[in-house]
């Protein structure tokens, strides 16, 4: 997935109309100076396993996040969000309909080590979690697209 990013363009990027909650999977973490991303694998509703696109891949989506250096100050950073971490966020979509949003306000949730939510809850809920930056899950506006475009 490539996103490219210009400046303050926040309304016109992302449809700050819309808010979804997402369960899943951390593939990567790109530590960009600018704006770190997190790549990651949304799990279904029963929490057990990633939701995948017609050919069976995962599907990917792209969070992006304040700078590296501001991000580390709130815990996030590549070591401490590892390939496999569940995790839970809350992101305005992009506007293209492709898989990928901001973060916003929004709270940033790590489950313990392999210890996912109960179905259709996400990490706040799960003993032990830890919060990373200010901020609480959102309330959604609806649920994100099971299958984006791109």
């Amino acid at each position: 997935v490539t996103i490219l990013y210009s400046g303050q363009l926040l309304g016109a990027m992302y449809d700050i109309r819309k808010t979804y909650v997402l369960t899943g999977i951390v593939m990567r973490v790109d530590p960009n100076p600018n704006h770190l991303q997190i790549f990651f694998a949304p799990l279904n509703e029963a929490r057990d396993q990633v939701l995948k696109d017609d050919k069976g891949e995962p599907i990917v989506w792209a969070v992006e996040m304040d700078g590296a250096g501001n991000s580390a100050r709130q815990g996030v950073s590549v070591n401490n969000f590892p390939r496999n971490t569940i995790m839970s966020i809350g992101l305005h979509p992009l506007r293209n309909g492709f898989p990928g949003g901001g973060r916003g306000q929004s709270g940033l949730f790590k489950c313990p080590a392999d210890t996912p939510p109960a179905p259709g809850k996400h990490c706040d809920s799960v003993p032990g979690s830890t919060s990373h930056g200010e901020g609480v899950l959102p309330t959604p506006t609806g649920p994100a697209p099971e299958r984006p475009a791109g």
